[in-house]
């Protein structure tokens, strides 16, 4: 079974200014996109019941993995 990776949902970006950190942002927001892009493909790869599990349905899994989905989420927390 595929793992989705935790540091999805943290920040890994400097906080300096000037070119090298723009490219810099540049990385990490490319890296950032490509993880998510990953996580909705693993997840799109569970069966239905796998993601009852976890509390999600299909119809949410991007809605999940980008983050617009936490008030339905901490209902059952």
């Amino acid at each position: 079974m595929t793992t989705i990776s935790q540091t999805a949902g943290r920040s890994l970006r400097p906080s300096s200014s000037g070119f090298f950190s723009t490219l810099v942002n540049a990385a990490y927001g490319l890296f950032d996109r490509l993880e998510r892009r990953s996580a909705v493909k693993t997840l799109n790869e569970l069966d239905d019941r796998a993601l009852r599990d976890i509390g999600i349905n299909r119809s949410q899994i991007e809605d999940a993995v980008y983050g617009q989905f936490k008030a339905e989420l901490t209902r059952y927390l």
